[in-house]
This record gives C-alpha cells, sequence and structure tokens, in this order.
C-alpha cells in the first residue's frame, strides 16, 4: 500500500479541511512486529507486539505530530516555529520545517542531547541554540518567545501535535481488524505521547472502529520520575535522555489516561533500562533508542510482579500487549556502543579468528 503520509489516511479525525496544504514526508504507517520469543521470556501469557515508531522519516514517533503542526503553521500564515527538545523533537521540527519552507528554532539542554539527534536539527538548518539549563526550562523559555512573537509553538502543548500522534492508535487497532490490545506499554517523558495514544483509542471506539480499549501503561525513568513521585524533578537524571523531563508538560491528561483505562504509570532504572534495551535487540532483532526499551522494562518489572496473573484478555488465550518503541537505535549510538561487546582485534590470520569464535578445536580435530 502507498503511504501518502498520515493526515491524507485519517482525514475525517483530524483538524484538516480539503483546503489544507499538507506538509508531509510521508509519516506514519510503521510496523507492528511480533516478539513472541520475548513474550514468551517475559510472561507465559503474553503476546507482544512492536510498534516501531522509528521507521517515521525522522526515525521517531514524533514525525505524527509534526505533520500535523507544521501543516497547521503554514495554514495560520507562521513563517518561523521554535521547539524545546531533548532531541527527537528538534530533529522532527527541523524537517518539516525545511519541507515548509519554514525557519525553524531549537532550544536544547547543554551537553543532554544525543548526538544522532542534535546532527539532524543541524543539518535541516535549524538554528540549534545550547542552554545552560534542563529540558523544561528551555521549554519554559520557547512558551515566552512564543507568546511574545510571531513563532508557532511546536512542542507536545501544541493541541495539533497530539491530534497527529493519535494516529498511532487508529493504526494498531487498524492491523488487529478493530481489536485494540489489551494493554498498550509506552515510555513517558513529557508525557505527550500516552496522552495521544489514549485520546485516540477513545475516539476509534466511539466511532465504532475498535470494539474494546487498551489499559494504558506508561513508564518514566526512576531518575525522571515526577509523576510516579507526584511533584517536579528540579534535576532529572537518566541516560535514556528522550525522557530526561522533570516537569511533564501533559502530566494531568497522562494521570486521566491512566485511571481512564485502568492502567499503570510506573518507574524502571536506568540498569533495567539497559537490560531491556539489550535483550529487545539480541532477541528480536529490533535496535531501539534507551527511553523506548523502558516500555519493555516496565512491562518485565510487572511481569515480575505478578501483574498479569490474573487479567484476561478480551479474546483470545493470550495477553496481547503492544509496546512502543518511540525512537530508533540509530539516534544515540554512543548507549548502544557503551552497551554491547567491544570488538576484538586479532592478526589476519584463520587461526586467530577461530580461536575467537571458539571453534579452532573444532577446526583441528
Amino acid at each position: 500500500m502507498h503511504n501518502n503520509g498520515l493526515i491524507e489516511r485519517y482525514r475525517k479525525f483530524l483538524p484538516v479541511s480539503e483546503s489544507t496544504s499538507i506538509i508531509t514526508l510521508h509519516e506514519g504507517s510503521t510496523p507492528l512486529i511480533p516478539a513472541y520469543k520475548l513474550g514468551a521470556a517475559i510472561h507465559k501469557k503474553l503476546e507482544i507486539w512492536l510498534k516501531y515508531e522509528g521507521l517515521n522519516p525522522t526515525g521517531s514517533f514524533k514525525d505524527r505530530g509534526m505533520t500535523m503542526a507544521i501543516t497547521k503553521a503554514v495554514e495560520e500564515g507562521y513563517k518561523a516555529v521554535m521547539c524545546a527538545s531533548t532531541g527527537n523533537t528538534s530533529a522532527s521540527a527541523a524537517a518539516y520545517a525545511a519541507r515548509a519552507g519554514l525557519r525553524c528554532a531549537v532550544l536544547i539542554p547543554e551537553g543532554k542531547i544525543a548526538l544522532g539527534k542534535l546532527s539532524q536539527a543541524m543539518i535541516h538548518g535549524a538554528t540549534v541554540v545550547q542552554i545552560k539549563g534542563n529540558f523544561d526550562e528551555a521549554l519554559a523559555l520557547v512558551r515566552q518567545i512564543c507568546e511574545e512573537h510571531p513563532i508557532a509553538l511546536v512542542n507536545s502543548i501544541n493541541p495539533y501535535r497530539i491530534e497527529g500522534q493519535k494516529t498511532g492508535a487508529f493504526e494498531i487497532i487498524d492491523d488487529f481488524d478493530g481489536i485494540a490490545p489489551d494493554f498498550q506499554a509506552m515510555p513517558v517523558g513529557n508525557a505527550g505521547n500516552i496522552t495521544a495514544y489514549w485520546k485516540g483509542y477513545r475516539e476509534y471506539r466511539e466511532a465504532g472502529k475498535a470494539e474494546n480499549r487498551p489499559r494504558m501503561l506508561g513508564f518514566q525513568a526512576a531518575g525522571a520520575a515526577p509523576i510516579v513521585l507526584g511533584h517536579p524533578i528540579d534535576s532529572p537524571q537518566t541516560f535514556a535522555t528522550a525522557i530526561r523531563i522533570g516537569n511533564p508538560a501533559s502530566w494531568k491528561t497522562a494521570d486521566l489516561a491512566r485511571e481512564e483505562s485502568g492502567g499503570v504509570i510506573g518507574m524502571v532504572t536506568d540498569h533495567q533500562i539497559r537490560d531491556a534495551y539489550r535483550l529487545l535487540a539480541a532477541t528480536e532483532g529490533v535496535f531501539c533508542e534507551p527511553a523506548s526499551a523502558a516500555s519493555i522494562a516496565g512491562v518485565i518489572k510487572l511481569a515480575e510482579a505478578g501483574y498479569f496473573e490474573k487479567m484476561k484478555p478480551f479474546k483470545g488465550n493470550f495477553l496481547r500487549l503492544v509496546c512502543i518503541l518511540t525512537g530508533h537505535g540509530l539516534k544515540d549510538p554512543d548507549s548502544a556502543i557503551a552497551a554491547a561487546e567491544k570488538p576484538v582485534t586479532v592478526e589476519p590470520k584463520e587461526e586467530a579468528i577461530l580461536e575467537v569464535l571458539g571453534l579452532l578445536e573444532t577446526a583441528m580435530a
């Protein structure tokens, strides 16, 4: 099926008209990958699927919201856009702004952004400004500047971003022929994505396109878990840079998604995230950025706590769970290199290579 982009695919569910000029990089329609080995390793009742958002044009789920935000910015006559970012938003905003012919400015926390993401914003021509502060301070500054100047704010507090991101839920239900998963697990940083997905599930159910709705499972990093702890974190800390946020802009709507769905917002340690990061890549061949692995780590933690024991599937014999992998692993190659085995250097001889592979004795037998 040719992908014309998510606005064209779900036009009747989005705030656009027939005259709206759509700015798209043909985002969306990302694969839903079965992860049977991973599910079996975590819990005998689980059937896990991976929504691989890293295969969007700029490598993350942010493209879903950005196609809408930039489309509406153009429609409303803006000539410039601005965002605060831990990485993925800046890459996406810069790419879509370039596509639309708009100026783009990005505020990032100094030294707290993966180079894979920073390089994208830079190559697309955005003006990148590092501040000596954290993401929450950057967002406060962006809000102030956009209120005082004719610049469109394209962070997830922009309602059009949420509108675009909700289409991920539509795709999951469409791929499962009108049945939502029993659970959806995802990382939580600024909390716009869990807000958006829950909005999508509700709207599809109300439109008669889904028979049910999932329980929403969101996971923050333990060093950046304001929703779990119940108060903002002044200096959030985690190696999973995409969710290093101490005061989420969509906090209230994330709480609402959890309450209405009967789900959970929990937290996982950096150690648990690293283990899940490696496990996913090694068992299923899917490479995601560290923050994405928080969804897997959270599911493992819930399974170990007995959370799934008394749960019953909507249909079938297994509990169907979709993990949202929000970004591609190449967004943060340094973390992958640090987590993996180091290459072995040997002389250019067959015997030396066989010895490293543990095959020398076999070869000599």
